[in-house]
This record gives structure tokens, C-alpha cells and sequence, in this order.
């Protein structure tokens, strides 16, 4: 494993963490659920298997949110000032994260790899033509490094074969 030290928390810092490795991937996702859930543009979340994301302080609270599959995803905040720091999805189980971006002490380190359900971003959002874009999700054995879908494997081998799915979608 790659060794790193990427640290983040939420914004109060009763919420510590540590990222063990680099991500799988970063999503930087222009839905219309990510909108609202976020109250800006877009959200961008770094993939991460969960033994590589070290809680340090604090524990998360788990927010049961809807999402446009119906299938939900559990939001984990910090229980005083509530910033959302990982989410699990329906699709990747509990043994994936994806981890805010934002939420990292450096959140430059982690760019976005691609950027997804470009159909409903902003009118005003420029995007580089250097980083991949497709107008609603993709299929990760196109995009993704071997590494990254080794890893990935790895991690859904506990998730029953009925929901397995080429996808993260939430």
C-alpha cells in the first residue's frame, strides 16, 4: 500500500481523520442531488476502501439521505457542526467511502479523475478538456487503473452478487 499522510476533519475538529493510501478514484459529480445535498455546484468525493480511512477523533454520525436510485446513501457528519465528511453508498456497501474532498487539510492533493452527470452541471462551469467528462456515469473498467480495480474487488467480494454492479451510482 501507498504509503501518504492526508489528513482532514470537519470544521469544528471534533471529526479527525487519516487517509492511508491514495484514492481509487475522485469523483467530481455535477448531479442535481449533489447540488442540493451540498448547496453548491457539484461534490467531490475521493473513493476510498474503508480500512484506508483512520478515524482519529470523534465519531461520525450516520444520516440516512435519499437519493435519486431510491436505494439512499448514508451520510457520516460530525455530530456538533454537522459538516458531512464520507458517504457510503448503496452500490459499494459499507466497506467503501467516498470522502469529501472539501474536508481534507489539503484539499488540492485529491483533483477529480473525472467528472460525472456533466448533462445537469451549471450553465456557467467551464470544464477542462484534461479531465475526462461523461453526461451521466460511466463503466469503471474503461476509466479506472488495474490497481484501482484490484483494489475495488477486493473490497465488494463481501457484497452479495445481487447488488454488484459495474457502478457506484448512488
Amino acid at each position: 500500500m501507498e504509503e501518504i499522510q492526508l489528513k482532514g476533519g470537519c470544521t469544528c475538529g471534533t471529526i479527525r481523520y487519516l487517509l492511508k493510501s491514495m484514492p481509487m478514484f475522485v469523483h467530481c459529480c455535477h448531479c442535481r442531488w449533489c447540488q442540493r445535498e451540498t448547496g453548491a455546484a457539484f461534490a467531490l468525493n475521493a473513493i476510498y476502501e474503508a480500512d484506508r480511512v483512520e478515524l482519529l477523533s470523534g465519531i461520525p454520525e450516520m444520516v440516512n439521505t435519499p437519493s435519486e436510485s431510491g436505494k439512499g446513501q448514508k451520510i457520516w457528519r460530525c455530530p456538533e457542526c454537522k459538516i458531512a465528511v464520507w458517504s457510503n453508498y448503496a452500490g459499494a456497501g459499507e466497506t467503501v467511502h467516498f470522502v469529501r474532498v472539501g474536508t481534507l487539510d489539503n484539499p488540492d492533493a485529491l483533483p477529480p479523475d473525472i467528472h460525472i452527470y456533466t448533462n445537469s452541471k451549471q450553465p456557467w462551469i467551464r470544464l477542462s478538456t484534461e479531465i475526462p467528462s461523461v453526461p451521466e456515469y460511466y463503466d469503471l473498467e474503461e476509466l479506472w487503473p488495474a490497481e484501482s480495480l484490484e483494489r475495488r474487488q477486493v473490497h465488494l467480494s463481501p457484497i452479495s452478487a445481487n447488488s454488484r454492479s459495474k457502478r457506484y451510482k448512488s
